[in-house]
C-alpha cells in the first residue's frame, strides 16, 4: 500500500504538472506552424501532440489528422509532400503528384512562405511566454528594489573593491541598471569575470573594478547551481522593496523584457560553458524538468505558469539553432537557398539532417544523464 501511495504521489506530484507544461508548449508552437502553414496555403496531414503511436485523435474537413501520441517529449505537424515528422521532403514521391497536388505541398510554397511557416513555431513560443509574464504582471505586479547597498558582506568581492553602504549601483561594465534584480541577474552569470562597477556615493561617480565570486548556492528545494556573487545586499530601508503593478500595454512590454532577459542569460551560460568558465551540470533534460514541474506545482499554479514561460523561451531558443532537423536548421537552408537562387540538393540535406539528429539525440543522451547523475546524488 505504501509503494502504491508513493507511486501515486510521485504521479500527480510531478508527472501530471510536467505533461500539462509540456503539452502546453508543444502545442503553442506547433499551432504556430499550423495556422502560418495554412494561411500560406499548404495542405496539412497531421497535427501530432507527442511521438509514436497515436492515442486518440480525429480527422477535420480539410483532411488533417489531430492527434496525443504516446512518447509525450515534442510534436510535430506534417506538412503535404513531407517525407517523416521532422519535414524531409519527400522527393521521391513528387513526380507522382498531379499539378493542383503538387502546388499544395511544402516544398512548392514561396521561399518566404516555407520560412515564415517554419518560424512561426518558435515565434509562437516567444509570444506564449510574452503572454504569460504580462498576465502574471498585470494580476500580481512586479517586486522591485532599488540598486543600493545597504550591507557588504566581509572578504567579498565588492568589500575588496571599496563599495560602501549607501552606494547607489549605477552601472555594470556601463550598462545602466535600475533595480538589484539587475545586478543580480548581470553579476550571477559572470563568475570570475572582471567587471566595472559604476556607484554613486556622496553626489560623484566611482568606477570600482571587482571579480564576482563563483558560489554554490541551493535553492529551497535542495537543487544546487554555481553562480557569481559580489557580495552585497539591500534591505528595505535603503531598497525600498515594493510591487510595481502595470497597465495591459505596459505589462506586455515588461513581458517581452523579462523574455528577452531569459535569452540573454542563455546566451551568458551558453558562453561561459564554452570558455569554461561554469559547468555543464546545469543543462538538463525530460527528468529535471518534470523535477522543476513538480516543485513550482507546489507553489501554486502562479509559479508553474512562470516555469512554463521560461521553458517556452527557451524551446523557442533552442529550436532556433542552425541544427539541421531544428526550426533553425531549416531556416538555415532557405537563407542558402536565398542566396543561392536554388534549393541546397537532396543529399546534401539528407547528410545534413543525420548529422543534425545525432546532435540532438547527443544533447538528449547528455542532458539526461546529467539528469540521473543528479538524482543518485
Amino acid at each position: 500500500m505504501d509503494s502504491l501511495l508513493q507511486l501515486l504521489g510521485l504521479f500527480t506530484g510531478y508527472i501530471v504538472p510536467f505533461l500539462i507544461v509540456l503539452t502546453l508548449l508543444v502545442f503553442v508552437h506547433e499551432m504556430g506552424h499550423y495556422l502560418v502553414g495554412r494561411w500560406s496555403g499548404i495542405k496539412i496531414l497531421a497535427f501530432s501532440v507527442g511521438f509514436g503511436p497515436e492515442i486518440l485523435g480525429f480527422t477535420d474537413k480539410h483532411g488533417t489528422r489531430w492527434k496525443l501520441s504516446a512518447i509525450p517529449l515534442g510534436g510535430y505537424v506534417k506538412f503535404f509532400g513531407d517525407e517523416d515528422a521532422a519535414s524531409t521532403p519527400d522527393y521521391r514521391r513528387l513526380d507522382t503528384y498531379s499539378d493542383d497536388d503538387r502546388k499544395r505541398t511544402f516544398l512548392a510554397a514561396a521561399l518566404w512562405k516555407r520560412a515564415a511557416t517554419v518560424a512561426a513555431g518558435p515565434i509562437a513560443n516567444f509570444l506564449l511566454a510574452i503572454a504569460i509574464f504580462a498576465v502574471m504582471f498585470s494580476i500580481y505586479g512586479k517586486s522591485v528594489a532599488d540598486p543600493i547597498v545597504a550591507e557588504v558582506q566581509p572578504n567579498s568581492a565588492a568589500a575588496a573593491a571599496g563599495v560602501t553602504p549607501g552606494d547607489l549601483l549605477l552601472k555594470l561594465d556601463g550598462e545602466r541598471v535600475s533595480t538589484f534584480d539587475d545586478v543580480r541577474r548581470y553579476v550571477s552569470v559572470r563568475p570570475e569575470m572582471p567587471i566595472v562597477v559604476t556607484v554613486r556615493r556622496s553626489g560623484a561617480d566611482i568606477d570600482l573594478p571587482m571579480v564576482p565570486q563563483r558560489t554554490e548556492i541551493t535553492d529551497q528545494f535542495g537543487n544546487k547551481m554555481e553562480m557569481g556573487i559580489i557580495g552585497i545586499v539591500t534591505n528595505q530601508e535603503k531598497g525600498n522593496f515594493r510591487v510595481e503593478r502595470y497597465g495591459p500595454v505596459e505589462a506586455i512590454g515588461q513581458g517581452a523584457l523579462q523574455s528577452w532577459h531569459i535569452v540573454t542569460g542563455t546566451f551568458d551560460y551558453l558562453s561561459n560553458l564554452v570558455m569554461g568558465r561554469m559547468k555543464a551540470d546545469q543543462l538538463g533534460g525530460p527528468i529535471r524538468v518534470a523535477q522543476a514541474s513538480g516543485q513550482m506545482a507546489t507553489l501554486g499554479v502562479a509559479a508553474l505558469l512562470q516555469l512554463a514561460a521560461v521553458l517556452s523561451v527557451s524551446i523557442g531558443l533552442l529550436n532556433l539553432m542552425p541544427v539541421p532537423v531544428l526550426d533553425g536548421g531549416h531556416l538555415m537552408f532557405y537563407a542558402i537557398e536565398a542566396v543561392r537562387r536554388k534549393p541546397v540538393g537532396p543529399a546534401a540535406q539528407e547528410i545534413a539532417f543525420r548529422i543534425g539528429m545525432a546532435m540532438v539525440l547527443s544533447l538528449m543522451v547528455f542532458s539526461t544523464w546529467n539528469d540521473v547523475s543528479r538524482f543518485f546524488q
